[in-house]
């Protein structure tokens, strides 16, 4: 069994383990996101460290998701990254390139 099929199964046996899931999912996804756009502007955390002025301890932080970022930290992050992050009620947060004006 992979792990794919024991979350399925623990969602499909557990209400508990399912809406813990469901409610976790946003923070999961500002973090698979975050480490997405890292990737994809070709940075390691200590580079992004370096460019946001902080600590490469910060940026896996964020990444492991022990801290949540505050808005001055996304708007940093937006800003080096070339991404937007939007947030809304029928999407948790979506991380997209940055179109230009």
């Amino acid at each position: 069994m992979n792990l794919d099929d024991y979350i399925a199964e623990k969602e499909a046996e557990d209400p508990a383990f399912r809406e813990a899931r469901e409610r976790l999912r946003p923070q999961f996804e500002f973090r698979k996101a975050l480490i997405g756009a890292r990737l994809a502007a070709g940075l390691t955390q200590r580079q992004l460290a370096e460019k946001m002025g902080t600590s490469q301890a910060a940026i896996a932080r964020l990444e492991s998701g022990t801290r949540l970022p505050t808005i001055d930290t996304l708007y940093r992050l937006a800003q080096i990254l070339g991404v937007d992050f939007t947030i809304t009620p029928q999407e948790p947060l979506t991380v997209r390139p940055h179109k230009a004006a």
